[in-house]
């Protein structure tokens, strides 16, 4: 089974490139490393990050940390998705 984790945060005024930075520092410490990693930006000075696990969609595995409060405009948000195959 294969589980994705999705984080996203919106930078705040003008600190996008510094949460991307940040993002891209972040290591997920941890016995297992994700399948995939894959960081995207977006409008709205958004920052997105998709792990891909071998594990089910309940499992324990690492996730990234909040940024600091002076970087991120709002709570980051966090989703798990369960992969349903191609198609």
């Amino acid at each position: 089974m294969t589980v994705a984790l999705m984080w996203e945060a919106r930078a705040a005024e003008g600190r996008a490139a510094e949460l991307l930075a940040w993002v891209r520092e972040q290591r997920l410490d941890g016995e297992r490393a994700p399948l995939r990693r894959e960081t995207f930006a977006a409008s709205g000075d958004r920052v997105l990050v998709i792990t891909w696990w071998d594990a089910p969609l309940d499992a324990d595995v690492p996730e990234l940390p909040d940024p600091s409060p002076e970087l991120a405009a709002r709570p980051v948000h966090r989703w798990r998705f369960e992969s349903l195959g191609a198609g």
